[in-house]
């Protein structure tokens, strides 16, 4: 049997490389297209250290359609393509809404272009919980409403699944999954890949991390106001690994040829929320570290609360978050520590 090639977009990301270790050791062949923006390119090293295997990578921007194009020509064909490749920083894409929907639109648009013109017919999306904006009934489910997005950055993802379906309604042979995934967080057991953000982090855990270590002096809780058991927001976190193994059922779901519709959607989730101050508490207890944090006022384009039903990706695709917080927090704390060694 020919071994399955897949192109991952943003594969030396957060989530992507974590989903490249995931496909490598499954047997797939994986190719990574990436610009760099807002990774590091010593990344390829980390994902051949820990699977033996050194995937191709090419520097590549979606934004350039002929390269894109004649990246797609030159490579022999894709069974699939998993994309990433986006800007996702929620207070970001407020200050720069037009930043956002440039890179995250005109990208997928290109690529599904190049998808089409090259034949290449599955993709995996990289969708998230915020299209569903601040929901009206938690948890939320795959037929829960989609309220207007909170910010540009989940306004482009509920703009992309569209856009998506729309292509797969109008060409039989593209077929997708959408993964609207909720909180990643957590880093691989080897602590030799991890989130690794540039300059200032957007995200809860590795704003605890950096603090707890020294890189930040104090750790801003953004809103205490909020309409919960203890007044900060409430997220589903998941592992990173747990949301990689995703992927990869996503893809074999299409792979075999087990979809019901052209574009199926599914929860990536716990099913289980935690307050910013849950985490934080969660932390210290687990490493024995106390963190230096204080509020301050909301933050443009959070959302107050949500959390997943995640039973039809259970049920359906046979996936479950495996990894408890405190796992999550474990192997995010051994990742901060081998960045200082």
């Amino acid at each position: 049997m020919n071994q399955k090639r897949i192109l991952v977009t943003g594969g030396t990301g957060y989530i992507g490389s974590h989903t490249v270790v995931e496909l490598q050791q499954s047997g797939f062949e994986v190719s990574i297209i990436d610009n760099l923006s807002n990774s590091n390119i010593a990344v390829v090293d980390q994902i051949e250290k820990i699977s033996g295997i050194r995937p191709n990578f090419s520097k590549l921007d979606l934004l350039n359609k002929k390269g894109l194009f004649d990246y797609f020509e030159n490579k022999e064909t894709f069974d699939c393509v998993i994309h990433f490749a986006a800007f996702k920083a929620v207070g970001e894409s407020v200050e720069k809404p037009l930043l956002y929907y440039k890179n995250n639109l005109m990208g997928l648009l290109n690529l599904l272009q190049a998808m089409l013109a090259n034949k290449v017919n599955n993709l995996v999306f990289s969708s998230s919980c915020t299209v569903y904006g601040q929901p009206e009934k938690l948890p939320v489910t795959e037929a829960s409403p989609l309220l207007p997005a909170n910010s540009p950055y989940g306004n482009t993802k509920r703009i992309a699944e569209e856009i998506i379906r729309d292509t797969t309604n109008a060409n039989s042979d593209l077929h997708s999954i959408s993964l609207r995934y909720f909180n990643p967080v957590g880093a691989h057991e080897s602590a030799m890949i991890g989130e690794l953000p540039n300059g200032i982090p957007n995200n809860l855990m590795p704003f605890i991390t950096q603090t707890a270590i020294g890189k930040r002096e104090i750790l801003n809780v953004f809103g205490n106001d909020y309409h919960t058991a203890d007044g900060t927001a409430i997220r589903d976190y998941i592992h990173v690994v747990d949301l990689a193994k995703a992927h990869i059922v996503a893809l074999n779901r299409l792979l075999n040829n087990e979809i019901k519709s052209n574009f199926e959607i599914f929860n990536i989730g716990t099913g289980r929320g935690y307050s910013v101050l849950e985490v934080i508490n969660a932390f210290e207890k687990s490493t024995g570290i106390n963190i230096n944090w204080k509020y301050s006022p909301r933050r443009a384009g959070d959302i107050e609360q949500i959390w997943a039903d995640s039973s039809i990706s259970n049920q359906i695709l046979n996936w479950k978050a495996n990894k408890s917080l405190e796992e999550m927090i474990i192997s995010a704390w051994e990742w901060e520590k081998s960045l200082s060694k």
